[in-house]
């Protein structure tokens, strides 16, 4: 059963959760350790990223093996980046030989000392040709992939961004994962879009709890995300009075409340960006209190 099915036959608000492997297999039992511990949130399901141009795409494979084989439903991330229809045939091929049966397509970043120029000349240049071809070339295998609460950095509108969204999920896939956000009122107009064009598969959002300044000015830079002016000032004055300690208590609590109205709103799940950290998601869980 892929994913997708297990979200629509679960009926009832889950976690979720997001993983990066370790480029260094010295810390992989660390990793996986972290892992475990929050089996304790009785996760429906797990992602596996790499990096920007697959740079870590044979761990992530191999983490992702090791997770799927301990029961736990698990979904590796696939990029167009220096993607061709000969790599992803052996990257499915060997996805299905360890067990792993769902993809998170994505368009992924270019890596350094690339240009957009270089996606003019690629084979795969948007997510939804993946999706395609995935669905074409393997229909065994299920298929999610991501949405913007807010606009992506790249597109020109926020409408535009919703039109990329819904032709992902017209090519084909069976959920949606969003990209972090804070302003709820992001998640529930985007759900909102897809279903004013008839569009009805589950959006799980994503949620990253601010654990530091640095930390979510660095995110933010990449992903693009709006952070609201009242939170950024508590989370400033936080720091002043009380440090790091006092930032994540912040944003902690923060998430906490977001996570609550997102359920209370209809979500079916919530998706947590973990950065392989199981204290945070614990507590935070703990907070919540899903029931």
């Amino acid at each position: 059963m892929s994913i997708g099915a297990l979200i629509e036959q679960h009926g009832s608000p889950f976690y979720s959760m997001e993983f990066f492997p370790p480029k260094d297999r010295a810390d992989w039992p660390a990793f996986l350790e972290t892992v475990d511990r929050l089996r304790a949130l009785n996760p429906l399901f797990a992602s596996v990223t790499y990096g920007a141009g697959g740079s870590t795409q044979d761990n992530t494979l191999e983490i992702t093996r090791r997770i799927a084989a301990s029961g736990l439903p698990t979904m590796t991330h696939l990029t167009c980046v220096g993607a061709n229809g000969a790599s992803l045939r052996e990257f499915l091929d060997k996805m299905r030989e360890g067990g792993v049966h769902d993809v998170l397509a994505l368009r992924g970043d270019l890596p350094r000392g690339k240009t957009q120029a270089d996606w003019l000349n690629a084979e795969f240049r948007h997510a939804a040709d993946l999706v395609r071809f995935v669905r074409r070339e393997a229909p065994d295998m299920g298929v999610a992939v991501a949405g913007y609460p807010g606009p992506h950095p790249e597109s020109p509108s926020l409408s535009s961004d919703r039109q990329f969204t819904l032709q992902k999920v017209q090519a084909g896939a069976e959920f949606v994962v969003t990209q972090l956000f804070f302003d709820v009122r992001e998640y529930f107009d985007l759900v909102k879009y897809l279903r004013m064009h008839d569009v009805q598969v589950p959006v799980v959002p994503g949620i990253l709890p601010v654990q530091s300044l640095e930390s979510i000015r660095r995110v933010l830079s990449l992903c693009g995300a709006n952070i609201p002016g009242k939170l950024y000032l508590e989370l400033e004055a936080a720091h002043e009075k009380g440090g790091a300690e006092a930032v994540r208590e912040v944003g902690l609590q923060f998430a906490v409340r977001q996570i609550r109205r997102l359920l209370d709103g209809g979500a079916p799940g919530i998706h947590l960006y973990t950065l392989n950290r199981a204290e945070l998601c614990l507590r935070l869980a703990q907070e919540v209190k899903l029931s």
